[in-house]
Formats: C-alpha cells, structure tokens, sequence
C-alpha cells in the first residue's frame, strides 16, 4: 500500500519531501487490542504523520507565527472504526495566547483519487492463515463555501481494484447525501465521481460526515465503506453586527484621561479562528469635538471605550455622540467587512460648582408676635446638576440671631432660601435684627474645588409694632381662702399689663368664665370681690380648688384682649355633719356572738373636721338603749348589736348619734334601718324569715293588697256588665211579630258608597222647586223625586201626619191607597232613590208596586235578597200570607 502511495505523488513532491527537517512531537494511538499498528492520515495537506507517531511538514511553511490546527484520523489494522483527534502546532516558545486559528487547506480544483486497496498475506493453511483486507483511511475534503460552480462540481474519484475484473457500483450515505439536508452530494455509480450539487453555506452547515460504498453487480459488498470528511472552507460573507444600535455610557466630568465609560460589543458570524470573523473596533466621528476631536478613544479588540483627554466639563457639554465602526478581517478595511453603532457618552455631574447668593444683602420685615411667616427669599445660582445634591442648597445664620428667632427653609423646587420666624419677635425689645447668612450644597464639594465668597451675605430684618394684647403678669394667679367668707368680700386685684409701652391705652376688664357665679370683677382696675358663699363642698370645687376666667382688653385699633386665670384654693371648716354608714342592714332575732353590725360614718369636710367619730344612742325612746347598744372599734367604726338575747322578727329604725371632730364638732342624728329575722344555724336568715323581714311594713302591705283587690273588682265589673249588655241586645223585643214585620229596614253593615257613578252629587235637585219650567223643557225620562206630573191638580184626600194608633197594617194600606189617589204628591211614577249606588239596577223602579195585587207583578226575585225582602215578596207576591 506504502508503495502505491508513494506512486501517487510526482516526483517532484518526493524531491521535496527529501529537503524538509521540520518535526514535531510525536502523537501516539493504541487500538483496543493494544496494537502499535496504526495508520495516521492528516486533514492539513502541509502536514503529515510518520508511522511511529511523528508529525512533519509536507511542505514550506511561510509562516508559523500563529498555531495551527488540523484534524488527525488514525485507524488500527484489524479494527474497520476510526478515531479522530485536533492537532494544534506552534513554533517553540511562541505560544499565541489567543484562540488558535484554523489554517485553511489548498482550494485547487483537482480532484482526488480515493482507490480501494487489498494487501494479502501468504500463509500456510495448517496455521490457518488467509488473506486480510486493508483499507485506506480517506483524509478530509475541503470545499469552499459561496461557490459559483458550474454545479455540479467534481470533488474526488472513489475507485476499487476490483473494477479491473469485476463491474463494480458506488454509492455515498450520510447527512447530505441520502439524508436531510439531502441532494448536496451525489456520486457516479460507475465512475466513482463524487460531486457536489450546489453552494454551500458554513454558518449552515459547517461539516458533513458522509461514506463510500462498492459493490459488485449482484449487490454484494466488495470493499469496506470508506469514511468521507467534508469540511466547509469559511468565506468572508458576514459583516459584523453590534449587540445594540445605540449605546448608553456615562463618565464623570473631570475624569483623568484612561478612565473607562462603557463597551461595545459586535459579533461576526464567518469562523472566529480565521480573520474573516476577527472584529476590529475604531471610532468614526464624535460630536462635539470639543474641547478636542479625540477625547475618546477605543480598544480595538475588546470594544472598550475610554477618556484620551482631559477637559470633560458637564456645565459645557453634557453629552457626547460617537460613532463606533467594527470590521473584520482584523480590521483590513479594504477587504474587511463593516458595520457602525452610536454611542452616547453622558457627562455624569460632580460638585464641582459652588452655589452663589444672588446679591450681598437682603432684607424684610415682619410683624411682632408673628410665627411662621416669610421674611424674605434668598435666591441663588448654582450651574450643577439641577434637583441633585450637588444642586441642592443648604441655609444657615451664622451670626444675628442668638435666640433662635429665625430660620431658613431651602424651598425644593426654585432652590430658595425662605426665611422664616419661628419664635415670636418682641417690637418693645427688638426693632431689628442683622442676620448673616452662609449657603452650601447638600453634597460636598469635589476635591480641589474652593468655596466662593458669594456663598455669603446679610439680612436686615425689620420689625413692625402691632397692638398686643393685654398681659396677666402672674397667670394662673392662686389665692388661699377660707370657704364660707360672706358675699361683698374682696379677694385680690387681679390686673393685666400692656405690653405696648410706645402706646398710651386703657385696659378694661371683664368676668369670661365663673362656674358657680361667685365672683365679680371690677370693670376698672380688676378688684375680685364675692357675690356668694364659697364652699368647698361645691361641685365646681376640684380639689379644694375653684377657677375662674377673666378677659383684660385695651382701646387700640384693633381691640386686643387677653385672659387670666383666677385660681382660689378654699380652705375647708367644719359646716357639715358626718352622715351614718350604713342606713340599712340586717341580724338575727336571736342574740348570737355573731349578731352585730359595722357602722361608720361620712363626712364631706376634709382633715381634721372629719373622724375619728363618736357613734352614741339616744336616751329616748327607753327602748333603744334597753334593747340596743353601741360599741367603740376605733377612730372611724362602731358596733351595733343586740343587748338582749330575743327580739322579735320585723323592721326596726335605730336613731344613732354621730359627732365629727370638728372645733367645734357637728353631730347629726341619723337612722337605721335593721331588719331582725329568724336565722339558721350559720347565723343566716331562714327563707321564711326573709319573707317575714322583707322591709315593707304592715301598712305598706295592706295599702298594696287593697289596690290589688280593688283592681280585681274593676275587672269583674266589667266582665259582668259586657255580659248583661249581651243578654239586653239578645233579648230586645220587637215592635210587632217579625211574621208581619214589613217595613223597611236599612242595615248597614260597611258603607262604602255608590261607587264611580256616585261621586258626583247635585244637591239642588233636593229642592223643591219654585216653577215647573224647567220640567216641562227636560226631555222624556226618569224624573226625580221632587218632580211633579205637569197636569191640573184634583183635590185629594187629607193623609194624617202621625201614625194610627191601630193595626199598622191599617196604616200602612190607608197610606198606599191615598198616594194612588194623589196624582202630584210622592210617590209619583218616578224613580225613588234612597241609597244611589250605581245605574244598572236588576230591580227596577220601586214605583212600580202600587196598592194593586193583581198578582200580574213577578216578585219571587226578592226571595234571593234576604229574609227581610222575602217577607215581603210572600206580602206582594200572593205567597200564603195574602
């Protein structure tokens, strides 16, 4: 195989091969059986690798400056896999310390001829030895991206030595081939031509792994598949792109020149390893060039942009633009491809300015008594950074001001310095003041920067006189007295100052609040004089203390006023009587170590007209002291118990004596009431004697038994009279047999009225009338009731006014036959209306019965109106009753 190789190079290339020394370390394999047999072939043309491991150079070298890289493929003898490793190669002690760089193959258009090969082995067949097949290990085909072709274009020729004999077809698989991305490489069945189909992209695809296959006519596999490495040479086809189009970086004015500001970044997306993905930065332009072109400068691999140049002033120009370009092929700018950016370089402020006060003096005025009011403004100028604290200013009175009257506020938005008073100012002390004031900034001033002297200037500050009030010298004012002194006694002046002294004016006075009405004061020179008893035991007294409020005013214009606190501690004496604790309280009927009861006193004086108490019954009645006796505990409790053994169950009032410590003591006669009860065992009243001694007394309980029997009666005779009332309304007798009951009964039982047709009334047809006019003109109708028939009148019989004394039913046919008689007097033919509710009536006129009892009439239709007008339809209808 060696010599077939060998035979394939010219002989000029063997000649040259003779004349290189050049060596390299050796690169040593080992297959998995541990063999020292491999075979070694090099995707670098140039370089090559001897059996024993050693990597030399094919050819000259022109330059070895940077390392290079190619790829190594060795395979054992008996093994058909391949192993693959990459090779970096540089000149001894010039290792580059940047990425190594791919040095490209040769791109010329022959074309390779890859031939299977056999080598047999002779051997005896008792040892069993027979041929082995050899294949060759095919190096890396390079083929440059963005070919123009023509396509397809021929890569290598893949022949076998069995196509002497035999007719033998090729084939190639892989990505690329038989696989997506399918169709880019093809192969000539017969000849064995490789090719490939159209151009090819790197940045798609930068390497495709394809491999061989011959076989013979019948499909049989003649050879071994041969591995194809194809690798895509890199083309310049990519211009650099930056991560941004614009770029944000800032630089603090004042920066010495190496001072970093931002960095730009732009990627290319050709082979970083070779110049066409090498980026190189520079700048283009920068405005504005002041106070130089160049106050920037950029690192040209790193994209790193720094200050070149002092003179950065913020105040001057606070933002710079610069153009950024990136090109590759390192930068070649005739061959490199280029691209720009916009960076935007902001001059960031330092305190580099102090501020200025405006003017050397200011000045103001403010009134007296006054707080929180604005003197003056002070401006100032200040050419940092506005709302910044390099801007913001600080105020201080250095001097002018020992008590604190003013201070200055910085006003957030204009930077003003307001003046303000804070302690009330004094027209009668101070007429003026001179301030000196000093501003600064809230941050400090950069290094080397001094502070001006227009940082400081003076304040006059006049004050102007107004009408103060009039002023209590002592407020609240507090006098001792005695309660009890008598009304007209005079307590204290209590008078008020005008602290306007440039001013001649009166002060006037007058009462503003007095609880108990006690006190007066005089309108002219503030005497207080009483108007009644003072008592301590008041309820306005607070503590032995009584206020009250007085107004002072002056006769300025405007009035002003002021008030003072009067304040009168009384002094307590012995007016009232110590009253009896408790009043009421409870022992057994018999005398028992244990039947007895605490009792004290209470007094509202205060110390010493108080306790101890002297607690003493009184000598009549007899009864008390016999029955009763009283014992001493100390200062402020007595006993009171039984003296003797029984005392029969009730309520009993004890009068007790009761004597303070006053000088002289007051006594008080005070009552108690006991209640005396049988007790239990533990010396408990029983439930009974509870009963028995529940406080209320004999007449109280009979008051209340008698108020509850009289309520009692009350009830029962009402009871009996709503039941009598009844029976009455039962039992009432009627005035004739209700079998012959005809009159006309009208019951109510809810009126409601006639409903919509009966709201309207015209109480003048009541009337009778005067003419017949009108009668005669109405149209043919239902006349009413005070209408006559328009005819002669005929003499008629008189009907009597009162009724018969006889048979009403007498009556009531002599009245029927007269008015059938009486031909102008009601009933006439006309309708009749007792109770209107409405027209539509089913029973028509009543004017249609008449004394006549033909029997023509149809009356049966009463029997369904109740039993009143079933009477009398049995009457007029020629029921059984006729």
């Amino acid at each position: 195989i060696y010599e077939k190789v060998l035979s394939s190079f010219s002989v000029s290339l063997i000649l040259y091969l003779l004349s290189i020394f050049l060596s390299a370390p050796a690169v040593k394999f080992e297959d998995c059986q541990r063999s020292r047999e491999v075979g070694f072939v090099s995707s670098d043309p140039k370089f090559s690798v001897r059996p024993d491991g050693t990597v030399y150079a094919e050819q000259e070298v022109a330059n070895l400056s940077e390392p290079v890289q190619f790829m190594l493929t060795a395979r054992g003898l008996h093994d058909p896999h391949i192993w693959e490793t990459t090779v970096k190669l540089a000149l001894a002690g010039h290792l580059h310390p940047l990425p190594l760089t791919k040095v490209r193959g040769g791109s010329k258009e022959t074309a390779q001829v890859i031939k299977f090969s056999r080598r047999h082995q002779r051997g005896s067949s008792a040892n069993g030895l027979r041929r082995q097949k050899r294949d060759w290990v095919i190096p890396p085909i390079n083929v440059p991206e963005n070919s123009r072709g023509p396509f397809p274009h021929m890569l290598v020729r893949i022949r076998s030595d069995q196509d002497k004999n035999d007719g033998i077809r090729y084939s190639i698989t892989g990505a690329g081939a038989d696989q997506p991305p399918s169709g880019i490489y093809n192969i000539d069945p017969i000849s064995g031509n490789m090719f490939v189909t159209q151009p090819l992209d790197r940045e798609e695809k930068a390497s495709f792994h394809l491999r061989a296959h011959a076989v013979d006519m019948n499909g049989n596999q003649v050879e071994n598949p041969v591995d194809l490495y194809i690798y895509v040479i890199d083309m310049n086809d990519n211009r650099p792109e930056f991560q941004n189009q614009v770029y944000n970086g800032s630089v603090a004015e004042g920066s010495k020149p190496g001072s970093s500001v931002m960095q730009v970044t732009a990627t290319d997306s050709d082979d970083s390893t070779t110049a066409n993905g090498m980026v190189r930065y520079r700048i283009l332009s920068q405005i504005p060039e002041t106070p130089i072109s160049n106050m920037f400068t950029i690192n040209s691999e790193t994209g790193d942009i720094v200050t070149v140049a002092a003179g950065l002033d913020r105040e001057k120009v606070s933002q710079y633009t610069v153009i950024v370009q990136a090109t590759d092929m390192e930068g070649n700018n005739n061959f490199g491809l280029s691209n720009t950016a916009t960076a935007l370089i902001c001059i960031t402020d330092i305190n580099d300015n102090p501020p200025e006060l405006t003017v050397r003096t200011f000045s103001g005025e403010v009134p007296e008594n006054k707080v929180n009011v604005v003197v003056t403004n002070l401006t100032v100028v200040d050419k940092d950074q506005p709302h910044s604290p390099n801007w913001n200013a600080v105020y201080r009175i250095v001097s002018g001001d020992p008590s604190g009257h003013f201070t200055i506020r910085t006003n957030p938005i204009t930077n003003e310095g307001m003046l303000t008073v804070v302690k009330p100012v004094d027209f009668e002390m101070n007429r003026a003041f001179m301030l000196t004031v000093v501003v600064s900034n809230q941050a400090h001033l950069a290094s080397g920067i001094q502070s001006s002297l227009q940082s400081t200037a003076g304040v006059t500050i006049s004050v102007q006189d107004v009408n103060e009030p009039p002023v209590f010298p002592v407020n609240p004012k507090m006098i001792r007295f005695e309660e009890g002194v008598p009304a007209g006694t005079t307590l204290t002046v209590f008078s008020a100052q005008d602290p306007d002294h440039f001013i001649q004016q009166t002060v006037r006075y007058s009462k503003l609040s007095d609880p108990a009405n006690w006190l007066k004061i005089n309108r002219t020179n503030g005497q207080i004089t009483t108007m009644a008893l003072l008592d301590r035991e008041s309820m306005y007294v607070k503590n032995n203390m009584y206020e009250a409020t007085f107004l002072a005013f002056d006769n300025g214009s405007p009035q002003a006023s002021g008030t003072g606190t009067l304040q009168i501690y009384l002094i307590d004496v012995n007016d009232n009587a110590p009253v009896l604790i408790p009043r009421e309280a409870q022992i057994c009927e018999h005398s028992r170590p244990n039947s007895k009861i605490n009792i004290t006193a209470s007094d509202t004086d205060a110390d010493p007209n108080v306790g101890p108490f002297v607690f003493e019954l009184p000598t009549f009645p007899a009864s008390i002291r016999r029955n009763w006796t009283i014992s001493r505990l100390n200062g402020d409790y007595a006993q009171l118990r039984l003296r003797i053994s029984y005392l029969e169950a009730g309520v009993y009032e004890i009068p007790v004596i009761v004597s303070d410590s006053g000088n002289p003591p007051l006594s008080n006669r005070s009552t108690i009431r006991i209640k005396v009860c049988p007790c239990d065992n533990n010396g408990d009243c029983s439930a009974t004697g509870a009963v028995a001694a529940a406080g209320l007394g004999t007449g109280a309980i009979i008051a209340i038994l008698i108020c509850i029997i009289i309520l009692l009666s009350i009830v029962l005779l009402f009871v009996v009279w709503m039941k009598r009332r009844e029976k009455e309304r039962q039992a009432k007798p009627l005035l004739i047999d209700p079998e012959d009951d005809v009159r006309d009964n009208i019951l109510k039982y809810d009126e409601e009225g006639g409903g919509e047709e009966d709201q309207d009334y015209d109480l003048s047809q009541l009337q009778q009338p005067e003419s017949l006019d009108h009668i005669i003109t109405k149209p043919t109708g239902v006349r009413r009731v005070d209408e006559r028939p328009v005819v002669a009148e005929s003499q008629y019989p008189v009907r009597s006014n009162l009724p018969h004394p006889g048979d009403i039913g007498d009556f009531i046919n002599d009245g029927l036959r007269a008015a059938d008689n009486d031909p102008t007097a009601p009933p006439y033919d006309s309708l009749l209306v007792f109770d209107y509710e409405g027209s539509g009536s089913t029973a028509g006129s009543v004017s249609s019965l008449n004394s006549s009892s033909s029997g023509q009439q149809d009356y049966d239709y009463l029997n369904d109106w109740g039993p009143r007008f079933k009477k009398l339809a049995d009457l007029y209808g020629g029921g059984d009753d006729d």
